[in-house]
């Protein structure tokens, strides 16, 4: 049978009025064969235009009587994870001598950069884990980032590797990022840790810090994931991107909303769970709210703020004041994402040194 629909085929190939036909085509060899253009000519900035800085919030008074949020304490979730965390340390080197070891790259002098990294080295010392800083300055060549990742990348002691973003305009962070030793790339940035995410039956060795910890914190507040809608606002490829796949991953059905979005309102208001990586003050209101949706709020903006200790206090993306009288529950900011990230950066270390050791 297959050879006689062969023989069909190369006689119909051949025949006149298919030839005839072929030869009218006019094909112009200076225009490209598709239409459609590469994914990466797509590309375009997300800039997001709002007027939501104005913002009276409404006094006690007003919220006395109305039902409010339950509040996530993504503070003491992560406590939790860290004494258990600092226990299984405890283990390892009493069992075999060794500990974890956490490096980071720090480029730059920004404030924000220099407190995040604090933080980090903070929680690794209460941990137990061992930790290494390489610092660079703002003018650092790329070749000197890419030393100090090497040295890191073959050093033994260290089982995670992170690259403090964002880097200066001049140096290529996907190039950077890309060096990371794939079996240190504690931040799952990694393209085959990124690509194992979003393919089911795949597990990553690494899930990105933040939208693990967003995980965390809807799982360990009862909240069910499985077939509910969620939103993620923001597609960045650290955190709204890699959100999205782990939604998905856990069987949500995932709508995504960026600064080209049309009727972001209306699309975000049909979900149960809405996060939101944005990073701009009070983009979403309560009128962006479905009634008992549970919110987590990733962005952290510093806002001025001349009253405040150290001249700014951070807002999120969400409007806090309004939400809490519209969702079942949301997260701080402070005090929800941001101590689950780090969590989540001495869990993903913890396991890659237990992978290094293999030790169970």
């Amino acid at each position: 049978m297959a050879t006689v629909w062969h023989q069909w085929l190369r006689k119909s190939i051949q025949s006149s009025s298919t030839l005839r036909a072929v030869h009218t085509l006019k094909v112009d060899p200076s225009q490209p064969m598709l239409k459609s253009p590469p994914l990466i000519s797509l590309d375009l900035p997300d800039v997001w235009t709002s007027n939501v800085m104005d913002f009276d919030p409404p006094s006690i008074g007003e919220c006395s009587n109305e039902r409010r949020a339950r509040v996530i304490d993504g503070k003491l979730m992560a406590e939790k994870i860290r004494a258990g965390i600092a226990a299984e340390v405890i283990r390892m080197k009493e069992s075999i001598g060794k500990v974890p070891g956490l490096a980071v790259i720090l480029v730059g002098h920004r404030k924000d950069s220099q407190t995040y990294v604090r933080n980090k080295r903070k929680a690794c010392e209460e941990a137990g884990i061992k930790f290494a800083m390489a610092r660079l300055p703002d003018s650092c060549t790329k070749d000197e980032v890419c030393e100090a990742l090497s040295s890191f990348n073959g050093n033994p002691s260290v089982h995670g590797i992170l690259v403090q973003l964002p880097l200066p305009d001049h140096l290529d962070e996907e190039k950077i990022l890309n060096l990371v030793s794939l079996e240190k790339d504690v931040d799952g940035f990694h393209p085959l840790n990124m690509g194992n995410l979003a393919m089911r039956g795949r597990e990553p060795l690494f899930i990105p810090c933040t939208p693990k910890g967003c995980i965390e914190l809807l799982v360990r507040s009862g909240v069910d994931i499985m077939g509910k809608k969620a939103v993620v606002i923001g597609r960045s490829n650290i955190v709204g991107l890699p959100a999205s796949l782990l939604l998905q991953r856990h069987h949500a059905t995932v709508s995504t909303v960026h600064a080209l979005t049309s009727n972001p309102e209306q699309i975000t208001r049909a979900a149960d769970i809405v996060i939101t990586a944005a990073g701009v003050p009070n983009l979403v209101r309560g009128t962006w709210l479905k009634p008992g949706a549970v919110v987590i709020d990733i962005g952290t903006c510093p806002v001025e703020d001349p009253n405040s200790e150290h001249g700014y206090r951070l807002m999120g993306d969400v409007c806090y004041e309004e939400a809490v009288m519209v969702a079942s529950a949301i997260t701080p900011v402070p005090g929800g994402v941001g101590p689950m990230t780090i969590a989540m950066l001495l869990v993903n270390t913890l396991n890659s040194a237990k992978r290094a050791f293999n030790f169970h």
